[in-house]
């Protein structure tokens, strides 16, 4: 029954979804060609605020908690379970103070007004996943990036989202090269809930009043681990909220 009243209310969820993303593509060209950096920004987490007020027609509630324990004038390595795209603009919006940067695959890089534009250009990085030899040094870039201006990155080492909620196996190698162009950065572990729920049928209709949870837990200094401790306390966080 959900899934059929989803039908049309997804309809007009999706046209102003779609609204956002194709008025907010010229706003960050203008803003970042003509005011920079900061106003680019700006007018990306706006972008996002408006596509999380878009969800509430569908019924979705978000809560966002423990932000005030993360550290503050540090790189950042955010290390979270991937279940949607809405666990993207939730992460923008509610963690813009950060700058997060995005470690993405290379297919989202064009045809996405907006989107596209604001990984290109806002500081995130894409990666080829049938070229690992290409992910290298261009998750090396982000590292030392985050870690000359103190701002961060976000990872999903599942590599591509859970369809049911249940974490897959962490991989190691983006995360590693993070912590070790980036020093002086704290990992902090993010567990995502409920997300998947709003694409269990697909792109189309969308599942309707679900609450999305996001937990962030202890930030971990890079300095203070080996790297495969730091890897084992970073997936034992992020796995203990996550609710199947």
């Amino acid at each position: 029954m959900q899934k059929l009243i989803s039908y049309p209310i997804s309809v007009i969820y999706y046209v102003f979804f779609g609204l956002c993303l194709v008025i907010f593509h010229p706003i960050q060209w203008f803003c970042l060609n003509v005011f920079g950096y900061q106003a680019h920004k700006k007018s990306v987490d706006y972008l996002n605020f408006c596509l999380l007020k878009c969800t509430h027609l569908v019924g979705t509630t978000y809560r966002f908690s423990n932000i005030e324990s993360i550290p503050k004038g540090v790189p950042i390595i955010f290390v979270a379970n991937h279940q949607s795209m809405y666990d993207i603009v939730t992460i923008i919006w509610y963690l813009r103070r950060f700058h997060c940067k995005f470690v993405s695959k290379k297919e989202l890089g064009k045809g996405i007004p907006s989107v596209s534009y604001n990984l290109r250009h806002g500081g995130s990085v894409l990666i080829d996943r049938k070229d690992p030899k290409q992910a290298i040094p261009t998750i090396k870039k982000l590292s030392e990036y985050i870690e000359k201006n103190n701002r961060s990155a976000v990872i999903f080492p599942e590599g591509t989202r859970s369809k049911t909620g249940k974490p897959k196996e962490f991989a190691q190698s983006g995360l590693k090269i993070l912590c070790k162009y980036a020093p002086s950065a704290y990992v902090v572990p993010i567990s995502i809930n409920n997300s998947w729920k709003m694409v269990k049928y697909g792109f189309f209709p969308v599942g309707l009043g679900n609450h999305l949870t996001f937990t962030v837990h202890k930030a971990l200094s890079v300095k203070e681990y080996d790297f495969d401790t730091l890897m084992k306390e970073t997936e034992k966080a992020v796995v203990s909220a996550i609710k199947i």
